[in-house]
């Protein structure tokens, strides 16, 4: 189908209120009805052009229900193309547009959308898991001086801080570069090994970034900050594999009960948040052009072939390299803290990446819609892939298992590495949850933590915490987080990801 905007308009200011109310529709009625025991539907009303669908059990219903993201998920069906369902994962939790946690995937031959509300401010945020040959009884009388030397060389919290070039970052051009060549281009420059493309989804690159897309703005925000956590809920953790449910799964990650691993999570940082910005002034006036009726002027958007949708579609990309390579750097700068503490060689070390998976993203995929194969835009925000074993785009070493599929719990308790399982294709377009989903705002969380020493709480359960600011501490307790081990449950016993490794924290850097 080929688009054309009833009317060009200039100028980067965003449509007021006034102006959407021109297309805005009223929203759905949310009707919450079981299908199965961890399944939930809002059936078509208004206009939902099909069901919303909420993997939940009784217990994480409870708090789901108090929060407005049912109505958010409800509003989602109301884009053009969405095939089949609305989707939420059971760490659903209140987003811009779209829920945290929701999916939906469209079909750009029948006029299907992308919206930047289904991707989120950081683009491409993700985590990565790393594993080693130590021990966590090798390893534990260092915490300390382990969390203190990680905290000195990865840069967090807001603004600049780069853990390139002596914390310079990069020029304009060179950022050109590596948004273009994601996480090869830091490979290239010795930051990693080769074999780590090869276990990042993508190898680590979206093929349709072109840095035309991207504003200066953009990238003079980036360009100080590669190779950095950012703040909120980024973190650089280290953690023991403390419980392994899937034994095959742990042989083929080279990992066992004890065995020390590092999980990073973080995305694009202001260069992500600027593209989503840039584009939602765009797309906030080419909703209205378009005459695509919405319930939420947060779920702006346009059609995928319009040219407002291939720019978005190409700066996203952009973002996307830039966070494959953020993390690239992130990891290899913690492998060699490891080797400096330890005073270790690469061998004694055993560093080795396990996967890399996004969970801001829009890709282009292929999904069985009816009996028929049809290449979809799948919007996952705060959503993990999770392809199945013998599935062609997962490394061949975890054919028999697998895709890994990286779920971070709090700093207080546990993560999971799960591995995708047959359902997630045909109930979930190949998707999971990403991580425990929050249950208190921020503010909620810091009001809460008033009066209280997050850190001293953490270190009496084990955890060495060290943070950019104490308010982030609050921010990110543990009782702001669903428990991760309810959120996980669902997923595999609906047959979309099975658990595979428990981790537990040790030592955690906050923004």
């Amino acid at each position: 189908m080929s688009w054309k905007s009833k009317k060009r308009r200039k100028g980067g200011k965003r449509k007021s209120s006034s102006t959407f109310e021109k297309i805005r529709v009223p929203g759905p009625e949310v009707k919450l009805h079981r299908i199965k025991p961890h399944l939930w539907e809002i059936p078509p009303s208004g206009g939902m052009r099909v069901p919303a669908r909420i993997y939940a059990s009784d217990l994480l219903m409870e708090s789901i229900r108090q929060d407005k993201c049912t109505e958010q998920a409800a509003n989602v069906a109301y884009l053009p193309g969405i095939v089949k369902y609305s989707l939420a994962m059971p760490d659903i939790h209140w987003g811009y547009g779209f829920p945290i946690g929701g999916v939906a995937a469209t079909d750009p031959r029948q006029g299907g959308v992308i919206s930047p509300g289904g991707v989120g401010y950081d683009i491409n945020c993700g985590v990565r898991v790393a594993r080693t040959q130590l021990n966590i009884k090798e390893i534990q009388d260092r915490m300390e001086d382990l969390v203190q030397e990680l905290f000195r060389v990865v840069p967090c919290g807001t603004g600049r801080g780069s853990g390139l070039n002596e914390g310079r970052g990069v020029t304009i051009d060179e950022e050109r570069e590596l948004i273009q060549e994601g996480a090869a281009w830091a490979v290239d420059r010795g930051h990693g090994e080769p074999e780590d493309v090869e276990f990042c989804e993508e190898k680590g690159r979206l093929p349709q970034a072109d840095p035309r897309a991207v504003s200066m703005t953009a990238l003079e925000r980036g360009a100080r900050q590669v190779g950095s956590l950012g703040s909120g809920n980024h973190f650089l953790e280290v953690d023991v594999v403390d419980k392994i449910f899937d034994q095959d799964a742990a042989s083929v990650f080279g990992i066992e009960e004890g065995t020390v691993v590092v999980q990073i999570h973080c995305g694009s940082r202001g260069f992500g948040y600027q593209v989503c910005d840039d584009f939602l002034d765009v797309m906030q006036q080419a909703v209205v052009d378009y005459d695509i009726k919405l319930p939420d002027r947060q779920l702006c958007c346009v059609p995928v072939d319009s040219p407002e949708g291939k720019r978005y579609i190409a700066a996203m990309a952009c973002a996307a390299n830039f966070a494959w390579v953020n993390r690239q750097v992130i990891m290899n700068n913690a492998r060699k803290v490891f080797m400096r503490v330890f005073d270790i060689s690469p061998k004694e070390l055993g560093w080795k990446l396990i996967y890399d998976v996004c969970h801001n993203i829009a890709k282009f995929e292929d999904h069985d819609v009816d009996g028929q194969q049809r290449n979809l835009c799948v919007h996952r925000k705060g959503a993990t892939r999770a392809f199945p074993k013998g599935h062609p785009e997962i490394p061949s070493e975890y054919k028999d298992i697998g895709q890994p599929v990286m779920v971070p719990g709090d700093m207080g308790t546990h993560s999971f590495i799960c591995c995708g399982e047959e359902g997630s294709m045909f109930q979930t377009f190949g998707s999971s949850c990403h991580g425990a989903g929050r249950v208190l705002s921020r503010s909620a969380a810091v009001r809460q933590g008033k009066g209280r020493s997050i850190q001293r709480e953490m270190a009496a359960r084990g955890v060495t915490v060290i943070a950019k600011s104490q308010s982030t501490l609050a921010e990110e307790m543990s009782e702001a987080y669903k428990n991760v081990e309810d959120v996980v449950d669902v997923v595999d016993e609906a047959g979309i990801a099975r658990k595979a490794v428990r981790l537990r924290p040790v030592g955690v850097v906050k923004g």
